[in-house]
């Protein structure tokens, strides 16, 4: 083979090589991207149709409202279903793992957003789930750059989280409160004022007990007035362990977090940065100064 021959036969470098999925990385910037202009113009216009969808769905309900403009809302859902059908597609066709996607938060929230519509063929009514794409509204977080909201409300879940065999124990006991004091009022009150039985006196209890007080079934005598305002007064000291129990681990969660020194970025929640670091390690974006989590807090 002559050397020219060899010239020809060798592969062409990458930047010269045709790319196959130009059109899937243009796609991925403009839908999953927000930090340039066509991404941040997708993300308000997907924002401006979810919150016009629900709206035409709230209007439907409105019995004066569908039975004049019944056909007119039912064209503008289904135009919104297909809009939104074709950007989950492409949403599922731009990404390496579209089953990582399909089964992800928001992927099963796109789904459920479109899936409503099509069941109405078959099963009348069903149309009106389609409220569940308010969810998708959550994406405005990422848009405004509300970064710090999203890492407040990851560090309540993991507060939440640290917390759980408290709560099951708080809960156990509430429950079984529940039960001995129902038993209590049945004995106290009995048929004849309306606690005609054991689960009809702890569905009071749970009214009374929560503060809600829907007034159906009331006690007459006069231990059992006494009684019940016991249970209101319990009522509100009850209420306020959860509170505490989860107030104080999300302190435990600030203190460990300033003493290990590891700042979190607010728009992409990547931690362990540096003391002295000043931009994200990750997504470039510049980290919160101790003073502007003091602000926040």
């Amino acid at each position: 083979m002559s050397r020219s021959e060899s010239n020809n036969a060798e592969p062409k470098s990458p930047s010269e090589a045709p790319r196959k999925d130009d059109w899937r990385e243009r796609c991925h910037e403009v839908i999953f991207g927000f930090h340039t202009p066509a991404g941040k113009a997708f993300d308000v216009a997907l924002m401006i149709l979810i919150v016009l969808s629900v709206g035409v769905v709230i209007l439907d309900s409105i019995r004066d409202i569908n039975q004049r403009y019944e056909r007119q809302l039912v064209l503008a859902e289904w135009c919104f279903t297909i809009l939104f059908t074709i950007e989950y597609v492409l949403r599922l066709a731009c990404v390496r793992q579209p089953a990582r996607y399909a089964l992800s938060f928001y992927g099963i929230v796109d789904l459920l957003a479109i899936i409503p519509t099509y069941l109405s063929l078959f099963f009348p009514g069903s149309q009106y789930l389609v409220v569940i794409r308010v969810l998708r509204v959550l994406r405005v977080f990422r848009i405004l750059k509300l970064g710090h909201h999203i890492r407040d409300a990851n560090m309540l879940t993991r507060a939440l989280y640290a917390s759980r065999r408290k709560i099951v124990v708080f809960v156990y006991f509430v429950c079984t409160l529940i039960v001995i004091l129902g038993s209590l009022m049945y004995l106290i009150e009995g048929e004849t004022n309306g606690f005609t039985s054991i689960p009809v006196s702890i569905y009071w209890t749970i009214v009374t007990l929560t503060t809600v007080g829907y007034g159906d079934i009331t006690p007459n005598t006069p231990l059992g007035q006494t009684f019940s305002a016991v249970v209101m007064l319990l009522g509100y000291a009850i209420i306020a362990v959860p509170t505490g129990i989860v107030t104080a681990e999300i302190t435990h969660a600030n203190i460990v977090e300033r003493a290990t020194g590891g700042l979190r970025c607010d728009a992409c929640e990547a931690g362990g940065h540096d003391k002295d670091a000043v931009y994200c390690k990750s997504c470039g974006e510049k980290l919160p100064t101790p003073e502007s989590d003091a602000a926040l807090t």
